[in-house]
């Protein structure tokens, strides 16, 4: 019986997997309509009310994400007012969601790689992970591969979908 070669582990394929650059950390979400009437209306005198009682220590060390959840339109001096207030506790505050959190973290991380390492290698952007991985991250990387790369594609070694080919 002929022995079984794993042909993935000796090809030239380049696993690019942005689940390895997560960053660790918790991750927080501020609703600023909690703060509002009915969630809807912003009464400044009781909203400024609202941030001073509460216990912003419980962000500490956290990645942080202020948002309202409802259709309220909101000045735009609250959100910057919440950010005052929590990011002397908080590692980076950004407005959004958890997932607008997420990328924004991961520009960061991924504007630090050198990606000349990959230069004329054919490379397979990881599509399956346990975290969760904004799509933002995945377009960032690309465009960010695309320059030094031979080929990219996406997905898993087994089922790899092509994306990308330099020209010859």
């Amino acid at each position: 019986m002929e022995e079984i070669i794993n042909k993935v582990a000796t090809s030239a394929l380049e696993v690019f997997d942005l689940e390895d650059y997560y960053p660790k950390g918790v991750r927080a979400q501020i609703d600023i309509s909690q703060w509002l009437l009915e969630g809807f209306l912003l009464k400044e005198k009781d909203f400024r009310e609202h941030l001073k009682n509460h216990d912003w220590t419980q962000y500490q060390d956290q990645f942080v994400a202020i948002n309202c959840s409802t259709d309220a339109i909101v000045p735009a001096w609250a959100s910057i007012l919440v950010t005052i207030q929590v990011a002397p506790f908080a590692k980076k505050v950004v407005n959004g969601n958890i997932e607008d959190l997420d990328a924004s973290l991961y520009e960061e991380l991924l504007a630090k790689i050198d990606y000349s390492v990959y230069a004329n290698k054919a490379i397979i952007i990881k599509g399956c992970s346990r975290k969760p991985v904004p799509m933002r991250a995945y377009v960032l990387a690309a465009s960010n591969l695309q320059p030094f790369a031979r080929s990219i594609m996406y997905g898993e070694a087994c089922s790899a979908v092509p994306l990308y080919k330099a020209k010859k």
